[in-house]
């Protein structure tokens, strides 16, 4: 008989039977939704009370552009946003630098300002709407151009609410949108942390990744066990700070990734909850509710083909499913053209479209956990569970994700299982439909959703004249501040906060700090 694996190399045995649950037998009877661990879920009704959040990212081309397709996904009944900035904004470059040359607007929306934020959410009550802004380096800057608007709009910041990715260890591991070394790095999140506490009490401080790592060719073992690390790691330094593990740990959000392999992947999500209220009480958490592992979902950006592009929609929706019947908070579905380029509008349509769906028309949000129980899904839990333990306690051995990173050893990791992904695929005993398997000649292209070349130019152009209309002298006094703030180990938001009220740019904080805290290579 063929042995069959799961695409993090754990056995599937041909049927599963009571035999296979025993040894967790009495867990399992006294394990509910809505109660330590969570295995089941965080809510006791979960969406029988209230659906996910249904979001889509979206953001390119100006600030102008991205707000009338924002304000497109609320009319189609997106009830979260979440913003995508182009890479000059995520490593802190104005639009003008030479490095920002060719990606102005491309993978996202550029961002320079308050002014361009402003433009960016025109017409959106910032209290009434959750929005997720994907940026990690220059999170604290971008999050300060939102109160700062939130403000103009007369918002009670002790209500508006939203996350900022802020992850930083896993762009070291894998994305590399860095730009300080990881000592001044974790700093500037615990400084975020202690103000949101005070200030935005709503506010996620932080979505602890686990996605890139997952896009960047690492197992599904491998995404909660680095992810959960990464989180161990902020925990570690928001203590060292003094703050309080029952307050700071509400405001902890998680972000996934799901793929194909649906029972793995709903395996993979239950055992990440159950893991974390562990390694939270371990740490000294008391209050459940900073116990709870609160997470994202977006569907697998790196599973989708250029190939036959529509079959992305059945994917998708296989992967959306594995995320519901996870128990996700929160949810992105991607556009069957995203192998090709942005989403066009019709495909960010049929994604939500993806989602309403197995919302209403499903039965899957009628009952929480709906294949609590299952021989297979419960032994398959177990299994994630345990090969996750075994990886963070190789990293625990090490001194934490910080020196598992500085040494290569997470990277290398994950090189190493996107190579054996890629040789199963090119080998073919990895079956990817319409790519190595079943390929059509007759397929009928889809024309890319294009990003207009000028787009640099205009920028470049709003930029000039936004500094024309500022107080030079005020702008370097306010940049001095925050030079002196980063010197002195003071909480830098307030600073940055008053920097960008009195119009300092993104790439003029970040400057700032590249030369008090250097950068890393």
């Amino acid at each position: 008989m063929n042995t069959i694996k799961t695409d993090a190399g754990i056995e599937i045995k041909p049927v599963y039977t009571i035999e296979d649950i025993e040894s967790i037998q009495q867990n399992l009877a006294n394990e509910l939704p809505g109660k330590f661990p969570f295995t089941r879920g965080i809510q006791s009704d979960m969406y029988r009370g209230k659906l996910w959040t249904m979001r889509q990212y979206a953001g390119f081309s100006t600030a102008k552009e991205s707000n009338q397709r924002y304000h497109y996904l609320l009319e189609q009944g997106v009830n979260g946003l979440s913003v995508a900035f182009d890479l000059p904004t995520q490593i802190g470059y104005n639009c003008d630098h030479p490095l920002a040359e060719g990606e102005v607007g491309k993978v996202g929306v550029s961002i320079n300002s308050i002014e361009d934020m402003e433009e960016l959410f025109e017409g959106i009550n910032l209290q009434s709407i959750s929005t997720s802004m994907t940026i990690n380096a220059t999170a604290f800057i971008v999050l300060a151009f939102y109160v700062a608007i939130a403000k103009k709009q007369g918002a009670d910041l002790k209500q508006i609410s939203g996350t900022i990715q802020n992850d930083i260890l896993k762009e070291y591991a894998a994305r590399g949108t860095y730009i300080y070394p990881p000592k001044p790095s974790m700093r500037i999140i615990t400084d975020i942390f202690e103000w949101c506490a005070n200030e935005v009490p709503k506010w996620n401080t932080i979505s602890i990744s686990g996605y890139h790592m997952r896009e960047a060719g690492c197992t599904a073992v491998q995404e909660i066990a680095f992810t959960l690390s990464n989180a161990k790691a902020y925990v570690q330094a928001a203590l060292q700070r003094g703050l309080d593990i029952n307050v700071f740990g509400k405001r902890l959000s998680f972000f996934f990734n799901a793929h194909n392999n649906l029972f793995e992947e709903i395996a993979k999500f239950r055992a990440a909850r159950r893991m974390w209220a562990r390694i939270m009480q371990q740490m000294g958490a008391t209050d459940e509710k900073a116990m709870m592992l609160r997470f994202h979902t977006q569907t697998g950006g790196s599973t989708l083909t250029a190939q036959q592009p529509l079959n992305n929609i059945s994917r998708v929706t296989i992967q959306a499913i594995a995320a519901v019947l996870g128990g996700t908070q929160s949810l992105h579905t991607n556009g069957y053209d995203e192998a090709l380029s942005l989403p066009s509008e019709e495909a960010a349509s049929i994604a939500l479209r993806t989602q309403q769906i197995i919302a209403y028309e499903s039965g899957i949000a009628a009952t929480a956990d709906p294949l609590a129980g299952s021989y297979f899904i419960e032994s398959l839990t177990n299994e994630v569970e345990q090969n996750a333990w075994k990886l963070i306690q190789q990293i625990d051995t090490m001194g934490g994700s910080v020196a598992a990173i500085e040494s290569g050893f997470i990277q290398q990791e994950i090189a190493q299982s996107a190579y054996r992904y890629e040789q199963q695929i090119e080998d073919g005993t990895k079956i990817i439909v319409g790519e190595n398997r079943f390929i059509s000649q007759n397929h009928h292209p889809i024309p890319p959703f294009k990003i207009n070349d000028n787009i640099r130019n205009v920028q470049i152009q709003k930029l000039q004249q936004f500094k024309n209309k500022r107080d030079n002298q005020q702008v370097a006094f306010c940049l001095q501040k925050i030079a002196t703030a980063a010197k002195e180990n003071t909480n830098l938001m307030p600073v940055v906060i008053e920097a960008v009220e009195n119009y300092c740019t993104i790439g003029e904080i970040a400057d700032v700090l590249r030369n008090v805290f250097g950068e890393y290579q």
